[in-house]
Order: C-alpha cells, then sequence, then structure tokens
C-alpha cells in the first residue's frame, strides 16, 4: 500500500463509511471502487482495518445506551437477554469467520465479478421482502428473545461472501421473522458492534507482518473518513428506513452492481 494515494484512501474512507451499516455491503463498495482506482492492499487489509472509524461512530453515538444496559445488567433481567441475545447472535460469524478466514480473503475477497453478481442478486432479494406485507411481532430490540437473535446471527454468516452486507443479510433475516424495519436496522447497529470489532482484530492480528509505516498512514485517513461518514448515517438511518423502508438501498446495489459488471466488461 506504500505507494498508493492519499486521494484514493480518502475517497475509499468515505465510502466505508457511508455503506457500513446500510444495507449495500461496505465490503463490496470498497473492493470494487479498489479495483478501478487500482489501489492494493496486502490481503485486502486496508478494507478491513478502516473499519475501526465506522465502529468509533457507532459506539459514540450509542455510547449513553450502551452504558445505561451496562449499569442495568445486575439488576434486570432485560438487560441481561438483550446481552445474552447478541453474544449468541455474533457467535455463528466469529466461529465461522475465524475458521474460513483464509479462504474468505484469499478467494471470495479477489472475485470483482462475484462481487456485482452478489450485489444485484442481493438487491433483488432485499426489495422484494421490503414489499412482503409482514405483520411485525417485534418492535423493540430490547424485547428480541435469545433464540430469534440466534437465528439473526445465523443469517449473518451469509455476509462472509462479499457483495452480500452484514447489515443486509441481518434485517432481511429478522424482517422475515417477524420484526419491524426500525428494531430490525437497530440490531444490525448492535450486532455490528462485536462482529466489526472481531473482524478488524483478527484481520490486523493476521496481517500484522505485512504492514508499514506508510500502510499506517493510508489507514489513518481512511479511518477519518470513514469516522465522519459513519457519523452521518448512523444518526440518520432509522428515521430513513421508519418512512422509506429498505427499497431504496436494494435499488442502489443493483444500479451498482450493474455499473460494476460494466465497467469489469469494458476495462477488466
Amino acid at each position: 500500500m506504500a505507494d498508493q494515494s492519499i486521494i484514493s484512501a480518502l475517497v475509499l474512507g468515505f465510502i466505508e463509511g457511508l455503506t457500513e451499516f446500510i444495507p449495500v455491503s461496505s465490503t463490496a463498495h470498497v473492493l470494487l471502487a479498489g479495483h478501478f482506482l487500482g489501489f492494493k492492499s496486502p490481503g485486502n487489509t486496508f478494507a478491513v482495518l478502516i473499519q475501526l472509524g465506522a465502529i468509533l461512530a457507532i459506539l459514540l453515538v450509542y455510547f449513553q445506551r450502551l452504558l445505561s444496559i451496562a449499569t442495568a445488567l445486575p439488576s434486570s433481567v432485560k438487560a441481561r437477554r438483550f446481552v445474552l441475545s447478541i453474544l449468541l447472535a455474533f457467535l455463528p460469524a466469529a466461529v465461522i469467520g475465524a475458521m474460513a478466514h483464509g479462504f474468505i480473503k484469499s478467494v471470495l475477497f479477489e472475485t470483482p465479478m462475484l462481487i456485482c453478481i452478489v450485489l444485484i442478486l442481493g438487491g433483488i432479494v432485499l426489495y422484494a421482502i421490503d414489499r412482503l406485507p409482514l405483520k411485525p411481532k417485534y418492535r423493540d430490540v430490547m424485547d428480541y428473545p435469545p433464540s430469534l437473535a440466534l437465528k439473526i446471527g445465523l443469517f449473518q454468516c451469509l455476509a462472509m461472501i462479499p457483495g452480500t452486507s452484514r447489515s443486509g443479510a441481518t434485517i432481511a433475516g429478522a424482517l422475515l421473522m417477524g420484526t419491524d424495519k426500525r428494531s430490525a436496522a437497530e440490531f444490525s447497529f448492535f450486532l455490528a458492534m462485536p462482529t466489526m470489532l472481531g473482524a478488524f482484530t483478527l484481520d490486523l492480528y493476521k496481517n500484522r507482518n505485512a504492514l508499514n509505516f506508510d500502510d499506517v498512514w493510508l489507514i489513518a485517513v481512511g479511518f477519518i473518513a470513514a469516522f465522519v461518514a459513519a457519523l452521518v448515517v448512523v444518526r440518520s438511518l432509522l428515521n430513513f428506513v421508519s418512512s422509506r423502508g429498505f427499497a431504496p438501498f436494494a435499488i442502489w446495489r443493483i444500479v451498482i452492481g450493474t455499473a460494476g459488471l460494466i465497467g469489469l466488461w469494458m476495462v477488466g
């Protein structure tokens, strides 16, 4: 990464923050943008490490909420059940991600055409789910039973395939299992915290010998851009999906995936 431009890192960081918490696959956007910008990093480490900016953004926005849950743990059954639910939802991706890390990074992350196709297919699925006449049973993430959370966590594992979208998989799974759109998006926020921290830690460890001083500066630029963009998205997303649903993001996915396929066909 040492010879890559600061501008590219800035653009990719902004894309990461803008897309991390919406169901369009930030990984797909960063990898495709990096491909067409000619931006390379060992094991695509940059794409994962700049996620720390997005992680810190959501931790900042939800700090008071997290603090209230933490302080209620000793006395509140509801708070303890919620924490258990998040841990159960995180578990499947943690296990599979650790076991299949090498294959995911060396094969799936290196296939731009697969990413474009998955973006399009995921967009079609998300649009169809958004239009289903579903009747929500759960409207508050604090009321999600642990069994429901575990099932949502299994859906999150689909995001191991770049282009699927971690938030998209969890939101789609949650909607199909009886949640409303706002709480589905919010649960994906909470689940993102341990999942993204785990992915960041694992990737940093796996690539600890591949990074150098120049990489750190590029990652710092991407980190700051991701933090600022994610801060804006997290503060506005719940109100947006409450009024507009997920169809705009489904269309976005289809457009980007199609444009990516055209770009690959034209320039490789």
